[in-house]
């Protein structure tokens, strides 16, 4: 049976764990994502209304969490928008389909709150089936015009968008220190850090633009 539930305290260290054996070694040795999501609850932009734990059989395999970000057009227009990260199923569920899931559900429940756009930064393969598109479809770049190829946009309202230019601001809860989040991981249980094939894959992706 699935269940899908807001996350409570009691969930805390479950979810951080689950995120630090979803991406360990995935794109850096070790990883950072748990320690942003220790970080993340007690933000400001963070939004309790769209934490999310997937839970199977009872046991949790999964988060989704939720921080307001803005898009600002050219005239100092802002827009108060979505993104969401990390997005983490447990390793021995993965490519299941429950990710899906929890985004998918995570999507309504975004637009019953009034939220009509998502911009994440991600891995296209991961997102396009969930109607993210290239950011520069939106005309969405990043400060000094670029259009990253990691970042994509999703409209949860068809044509809230109109055209304009809009530059992408997130969090700064979002600017995680690795040093800082190194010293965390290391009061943790110990897991190796290894290299591997797919963090050089982030590297090239992460450091690509489209023109």
């Amino acid at each position: 049976m699935i269940n899908i539930r807001n996350e409570k305290d009691a969930d805390y260290k479950i979810v951080e764990d689950i995120t630090r054996r979803a991406f360990y070694n995935l794109y850096i040795p070790g990883c950072i994502e748990h320690y942003l999501v220790h970080n993340m609850r007690g933000h400001k932009d963070f939004i309790a209304e769209l934490d999310f734990v997937l839970e199977l059989d009872g046991q949790i395999i999964g988060n989704i969490m939720y921080t307001k970000a803005k898009l600002v057009d050219r005239n100092g227009k802002e827009k108060e928008i979505l993104t969401f990260g990390p997005v983490s199923i447990a390793p021995e569920y993965q490519r299941m389909g429950y990710g899906k899931m929890l985004m998918e559900y995570s999507f309504e429940k975004a637009v019953s709150l009034g939220y009509d756009v998502i911009v994440i930064f991600g891995s296209p393969a991961n997102y396009v089936s969930r109607g993210f598109k290239s950011c520069k479809k939106y005309n969405i770049c990043v400060e000094g015009g670029k259009y990253p190829a990691a970042m994509m946009a999703k409209e949860l309202i068809p044509n809230t968008l109109d055209g304009s230019q809009w530059f992408y601001y997130d969090s700064p809860v979002m600017a995680v220190k690795e040093e800082e989040a190194k010293r965390y991981d290391d009061t943790l249980e110990k897991l190796e850090k290894r290299v591997q094939p797919s963090q050089e894959e982030f590297y090239i992706m992460s450091h690509s633009f489209i023109e």
